[in-house]
């Protein structure tokens, strides 16, 4: 079937300026950020930071941190990992207690969850990762931020299946995009929030990307963020604009309980700074 000519093709029509029509009228343009998030402290939600740990008792945290689990790289073990309890909490690089810290300044009342992945150096296998995700969706937590990825191949369809048991058990993945200009897994699939960074420092003012994968911009430019030994650094990467995006989820999903991953994405488009209609 070929288009109409009485009409665009679906990539003429889904422009920046068509979808900012779009959430300016109708039953959409409801769906303000004070609807979507006003009040809320993020309340009763869950966040697991997949990561490198997180260091809770850093003062930036101020005790949100419910939880810990290493995931270990263990070839004798069953599916090659091994979990350990991580009680309390710790940190090895710096990286995840950024994201923790970011998380919990925009959802104060959130419950965070360290799931360690990552070594002292910031590296780890990725089916360490991929079972740090998984042990996230199993044990109910309700959003997922995940500042790390992986380019290889091989593990395309693992994460993909990840991300559609997550979609389907109603959590929210928020994924950093890669660095560089190359694929990564998670943050390719449609079922995530893929987030890179832009250059402002309002936590809560975001960008809508009308041409996928990357989806959402959020600050990571120059951003003072919290770090192991009680320290704080001013560190820029997508890495740091994934926890906006996803302390912003938290508030979302602790206003609307109801609302589903897709509807949650629907919310998050409509309320991006780009797309907000102005009077």
């Amino acid at each position: 079937m070929t288009d109409s000519p009485l009409r665009p093709a679906w990539s003429e029509q889904f422009t920046a300026e068509a979808i900012k029509q779009l959430v300016s009228s109708g039953p959409i343009s409801e769906l303000t950020p004070e609807w979507a998030f006003g009040d809320s402290t993020g309340r009763g939600v869950r966040v697991a930071v997949v990561d490198s740990g997180v260091e809770s008792d850093h003062p930036a945290l101020a005790g949100c941190v419910r939880g810990g689990m290493i995931v270990e790289y263990d070839p004798h073990a069953e599916n090659w990992v091994r979990y350990e309890t991580d009680d309390p909490p710790r940190d090895l690089a710096g990286h995840g207690t950024a994201c923790a810290g970011i998380i919990h300044s925009l959802a104060p009342d959130a419950e965070i969850y360290s799931v360690r992945v990552l070594g002292k150096e910031m590296q780890g296998r990725a089916i360490q990762f991929a079972a740090g995700l998984d042990w996230a969706i199993e044990h109910d937590m309700q959003v997922v931020n995940l500042s790390l990825s992986t380019s290889k191949e091989e593990y395309f369809a693992l994460f993909h299946d990840l991300a559609d048991q997550a979609y389907f058990k109603n959590v929210n993945i928020v994924s950093a995009v890669n660095n560089v200009p190359a694929p990564s897994y998670p943050s390719q699939y449609s079922s995530v929030i893929s987030v890179a960074a832009h250059e402002g420092h309002d936590p809560f003012t975001y960008y809508y990307n009308p041409t996928p994968p990357v989806e959402f911009g959020a600050p990571g430019i120059d951003i003072e963020v919290a770090w192991i030994n009680k320290q704080y650094l001013t560190c820029t990467g997508n890495s740091f604009a994934a926890p906006h995006i996803a302390g912003i989820v938290a508030l979302i999903r602790a206003k609307h309980p109801e609302l589903t991953p897709f509807q949650v994405k629907t919310v998050l488009l409509s309320c991006a700074a780009n797309m907000v209609h102005q009077e």
